[in-house]
């Protein structure tokens, strides 16, 4: 217990220091210096509660009584299975295993003591983010208990994780990219689930891409797109999408590229009122409406640091949010920018993150981690995403206000006005294609013209 208060206290102290940094040297705020802070580091730091459950967890002893016992049962239900996991977390870890009908399957064990030592490292946080707020008032990360204590029984039930694959799965069945593995329901329990056995590389894997001769485009397009549609459309997002948890390959049969998506123990359900202000945000975002933005960001309650809530959103500078996301590229300049400022309003980003709706927070988390596919994938805030995301924006906003009207007329004015909107995106689309072709053509003309062929 000891170890795990030094461990916890350690983060704490990062987190002081980062403030003391902010008190002793900070006395502005100008929206324009604010870099694009990736928050969801921030909420990703509710996995320090759990972060040692693997090392504080004494393993059955090889060769004893109990041991054996454990392998005779595993034996009853598989025709052999890996004592050496695929993959170790800190709720649970992964092993291979064949039936005895044949078929592969994965089947994910949760550590025996998690839910025991959970409460208690809960309780710890608790008693921790106390002291840090008795020593600095200005800041709020309670908030990081509260979504801690919401979300860790959700994973810890792997019956729920299993409801929620196949609901993905049934929400997304019309992207012939995405494979969701099945669940095996007759051997799963609230602790032990198993699923399909599908294999591939992790997604932000580049070399592993380009030996399987998968476009790292398309994986970029095809992610971006299935996030917009659970984001936008859906309400029902998968929280959790780093790179191990997101494979991809080429599909046995069709040789096509493939998305894997696993661990379903993490979802957020937004609501319809925080979906629709989202969409209209991040439209307003998208094309520059900076009226807009203020608006729907401070719906979302982010107030007067409505700026900072953007540049969060976006991973942007302010700068960048006023000139437009879709039309400037991210540069290395402001990616330093990002990194350098980040710890300078650390208490604003607190208090921000203490006003906006719970949901937000995994949101953020999220977006962070796609961020991060694309950085290491190359694709960045490619105007293709750009695209995808005020599409599904477009679906979304309309079959809100169809579902809102009795008039027929009203149905197909606003039919039509969809329509005539998404036609809008792929016309630009098809502008921003033409346009690479032809720069494409006129870099291939000069390279011919400096290095003719020889005759």
């Amino acid at each position: 217990m000891a170890r795990k208060a030094l461990k916890i206290a350690s983060w704490t102290s990062m987190a002081l220091a980062a403030s003391g940094i902010y008190l002793y040297g900070n006395k502005y705020l100008d929206p324009n210096d604010f870099g694009a802070v990736r928050v969801g580091r921030a909420v990703a730091t509710t996995a320090v509660i759990s972060y040692d459950y693997l090392t504080s967890l004494k393993s059955v002893p090889y060769g004893s009584e109990e041991y054996l016992q454990l392998r005779s049962k595993i034996h009853d239900l598989f025709q052999s299975f890996d004592d050496t996991p695929l993959g170790t977390a800190s709720l649970a870890q992964v092993h291979k295993a064949v039936l005895h009908d044949g078929r592969t399957v994965a089947v994910k064990v949760q550590h025996p003591k998690v839910r025991a030592q959970s409460s208690k490292d809960i309780l710890l946080m608790e008693v921790l983010v106390l002291a840090v707020k008795q020593l600095f008032p200005e800041f709020e990360f309670m908030w990081l208990v509260d979504e801690a204590k919401k979300n860790l029984p959700l994973e810890l039930d792997f019956l729920n994780e299993g409801r929620n694959a196949e609901k993905v799965s049934q929400m997304l069945k019309h992207f012939d990219f995405l494979k969701v593995p099945r669940i095996h329901w007759d051997l799963s329990t609230e602790r032990v689930l198993l699923m399909e056995f599908v294999d591939g590389g992790q997604v932000n894997d580049r070399d592993y891409m380009e030996k399987n001769k998968i476009d790292v485009n398309e994986i970029s397009r095809h992610l971006g797109k299935m996030y917009s549609e659970m984001i936008f459309v859906n309400g029902f997002v998968h929280c959790d999408p780093h790179p191990g948890n997101v494979l991809v390959r080429k599909h046995p049969g069709t040789g096509k590229a493939e998305i894997v998506l696993l661990d379903h123990g993490l979802y957020q359900v937004l609501t319809e009122e925080f979906r629709l202000n989202y969409c209209h945000l991040w439209q307003s975002l998208i094309w520059t409406d900076m009226k807009r933005v203020k608006e729907y960001s401070q719906r979302l309650g982010a107030g007067d640091l409505y700026p900072l809530f953007a540049c969060m959103l976006t991973a942007r500078s302010w700068d960048s949010v006023n000139r437009g996301i879709s039309q400037a590229p991210v540069t290395a300049t402001e990616d330093l920018e990002i990194r350098n400022n980040a710890a300078n309003y650390l208490p604003q980003i607190s208090r921000l993150l203490n006003h906006v709706p719970r949901q937000m927070l995994l949101i953020l988390k999220t977006n962070d981690l796609l961020r991060g596919i694309e950085a290491a994938l190359g694709t960045r805030a490619s105007a293709s995403s750009f695209l995808n995301m005020s599409r599904c924006c477009i679906r979304a906003l309309a079959e809100h206000k169809k579902k809102n009207t009795c008039s027929f007329f009203r149905r197909t004015q606003i039919s039509f006005s969809e329509a005539f909107n998404l036609w809008q995106i792929n016309l630009h689309e098809l502008i921003l294609r033409v346009k690479g072709l032809k720069l494409a053509y006129r870099v291939l003309a000069l390279i011919c013209w400096l290095f003719p062929a020889p005759l």
